[in-house]
């Protein structure tokens, strides 16, 4: 589509009014400017489901993607409980005043129930997102796998386009399959707590392997000792795993978010991680292979959406569901004939 097409933005349907009719250069321009209420209207319409709107927003975020790339990308996951938000707002602020401009995109988890999600975190970071340099997004899961939203990456280059030199991604937490936000971010850290013995058993191997720091936050009062052993802990496990880069090896820091204390040595971290990378050109590689993985993401997403929508799929479903049910066919028939029916293959 062409930046002279034009729709009702989304949230216009149903308001008993006339909605104003916008293209694309509205938005477009509008991120480009750095203005806050046209860039969080321009991810409610990357987010929209409708087709009119979607076509609008890859015209959008395609025409964005020249003022991409700069930002550094830092994905954050951790225990709950953790302290997660607080972190990253102490972190933020503690950006913003250094000069950088810091967006976050706060994923929450959705209810498979009724689709819905908390969407906390601007209440969570209430003195981050009130900064004019800042920009805190809340985004829910939906059902996509990793804890991350469908759009999540959208969002993030639409927030690089309007000028923000920081981007993190908040994920919903250990448990899920974090390897999709460490698929899309320069830095993967992993957030823990004091007690490192019970956390140690409960953490997954796979999240240690694609750590590229791990912060046991709350290191203060009383556990100051507990954060140090569990520092101890973390620094022998992660010696028997296979590290994200072979030009770095995870370091484990500790730090309390609600002290303010530690936070610089873990952006300093982060810059030594990204000066390391980059002069071997890892980070320009892992960036490539990034955009690769995004294209089968959503390439797969896709086929699972067409598959779900098509007719022939409408109506083999119930009865293939009925036989499943009864023991009549595997559920690996199923999926056979199922797939085999809709693709025409004999």
């Amino acid at each position: 589509m062409t930046s002279q097409s034009s729709v009702s933005p989304p949230g216009s349907a149903g308001e008993g009014k006339q909605a104003p009719v916008r293209n694309s250069d509205y938005y477009v321009n509008g991120v480009l400017a750095a203005d806050r209420l046209v860039l969080s209207k321009t991810i409610t319409l990357m987010e929209s489901s409708l087709p009119e709107h979607q076509e609008m927003a890859l015209d959008v975020v395609e025409r964005l993607l020249p003022h991409t790339g700069k930002a550094i990308r830092l994905g954050i996951t951790g225990v709950p409980g953790g302290g997660k938000s607080t972190f990253i707002e102490t972190l933020g602020m503690k950006l913003i005043e250094a000069g950088h401009r810091v967006a976050v995109i706060a994923v929450d988890p959705s209810s498979k129930i009724s689709g819905g999600s908390i969407m906390g975190d601007k209440t969570r970071m209430q003195f981050l997102s009130a900064q004019e340099n800042a920009f805190v997004r809340p985004a829910a899961t939906g059902q996509t796998l990793g804890g991350v939203a469908r759009k999540t990456r959208e969002s993030m280059l639409i927030c690089e386009a309007a000028g923000f030199d920081v981007v993190i991604v908040e994920t919903v937490g250990v448990g899920q399959l974090e390897t999709t936000v460490a698929s899309m971010v320069d830095f993967f850290l992993v957030l823990m707590i004091p007690g490192a013995g019970d956390e140690l058993q409960g953490i997954k191997r796979g999240i240690l392997e694609l750590a590229d720091a791990i912060v046991i936050n709350k290191a203060d009062g009383d556990n100051l000792t507990k954060a140090r052993l569990a520092q101890r802990e973390y620094e022998t496990a992660l010696h028997l795993v296979n590290p994200r880069s072979p030009d770095w090896r995870p370091p484990v820091l500790t730090c309390s978010a609600l002290e303010k204390t530690g936070i610089d040595e873990v952006w300093d971290v982060v810059l030594r991680h990204r000066e390391k990378l980059g002069a071997t050109g890892e980070l320009e590689a892992r960036r490539r292979e990034q955009v690769f993985e995004w294209t089968w993401f959503l390439v797969d997403e896709g086929l699972r959406e067409w598959f779900y929508k098509n007719a022939g799929t409408k109506t083999l479903l119930p009865a293939i569901k009925k036989k499943i049910g009864s023991g009549v066919i595997t559920p690996t028939r199923a999926a056979r004939e199922l797939l085999e029916t809709i693709t025409g293959k004999e």
